[in-house]
């Protein structure tokens, strides 16, 4: 559940963020006429969203069984893909975040109305059919026949919207770029997990081989019915008993992924050289002093 509460609070505080900036924006330029149209584009992205997530949910329960595992398997590929983009993406702009949306606001301004609701679309709908996709992925990977994986990730979005609110009145001051790199981080462990089941589906829809060839089996020591086995798989979507082809590639997407994405930046601040002063000319001076 946790995990799922970390998508639906991370991917959540993004779109709220964006929403934030955009109508503190449109208030302090006094510009209130353009909030419909904003709270439209929004709207809409939402709408888009959650239809997006309500047929990914049912209309794979159509398919054959091999059907709905090959496709499981490919989506969470893409879902891991998008994630890792957008961790990296934010972890890069978080801070440079607030003037890039006041640009793109101030553009659509002068262009009408239909240029508002467009740009409102575009900043939260990008947001909300990654969340929609990732979202259908981890709790399809977690699922454990039980609501618990849609529960956190409905509480991570409430959790995204109350703090979109608060950063808006102003009654929180947080460092985004912190924020975005720590909780990035434990995104991409939960990526890892998801990635590690989309290619457990492939191999259930006979996409991938090696599905009867297990690195190891602890079910034993930690069955996936016991509270610890249910918090491990609903955290890192943990499985006691792994194929080898599964745990190469949750070994080779965490390692360097996680590794490079902790790793310090290597933009530094370019701090101007004072130039050094030109020696006087002796020529000049003579002149002046003439």
């Amino acid at each position: 559940m946790f995990g799922n509460y970390l998508i639906g609070l991370r991917e959540g505080l993004e779109a709220s963020l964006v929403v934030c900036v955009l109508v503190a924006y449109l208030v302090k330029t006094e510009r209130r006429d353009a909030l419909v149209p904003v709270w439209t584009g929004v709207g809409v992205a939402a709408a888009l969203s959650l239809a997006f997530g309500c047929a990914l949910t049912f209309g794979s329960q159509e398919l054959t069984f091999k059907a709905q595992e090959a496709l499981g398997g490919s989506l969470s590929i893409v879902a891991v893909v998008l994630v890792t983009w957008m961790v990296f993406w934010m972890r890069r702009t978080a801070r440079h975040l607030k003037a890039e949306l006041h640009g793109r606001l101030d553009a659509a301004l002068r262009m009408g109305t239909a240029a508002l609701v467009a740009t409102a679309f575009l900043a939260v709908g990008r947001e909300g059919l990654e969340t929609a996709l990732f979202v259908w992925a981890s709790v399809r990977a977690s699922n454990d026949g039980t609501h618990a994986p849609l529960a956190g990730v409905l509480l991570g979005l409430l959790t995204a919207i109350v703090l979109g609110w608060l950063f808006y009145r102003g009654a929180v001051r947080i460092d985004l770029a912190r924020f975005f790199t720590w909780t990035g981080a434990m995104l991409v462990v939960v990526a890892a997990g998801v990635l590690a089941y989309g290619v457990h589906d492939l191999q259930e829809a006979e996409f991938v081989g090696g599905l009867r060839n297990k690195a190891f089996d602890i079910s034993a020591t930690i069955p996936p019915d016991s509270w610890y086995g249910t918090l491990l798989k609903g955290v890192f979507n943990f499985q006691p008993n792994p194929t080898v082809v599964q745990v190469v590639v949750w070994s080779l997407y965490l390692v360097p992924v996680l590794a490079l994405f902790l790793a310090p930046s290597r933009a530094r601040s370019r701090t101007p050289r004072t130039p050094a002063p030109e020696p006087a000319n002796p020529a000049s001076a003579d002149t002046a002093g003439s």
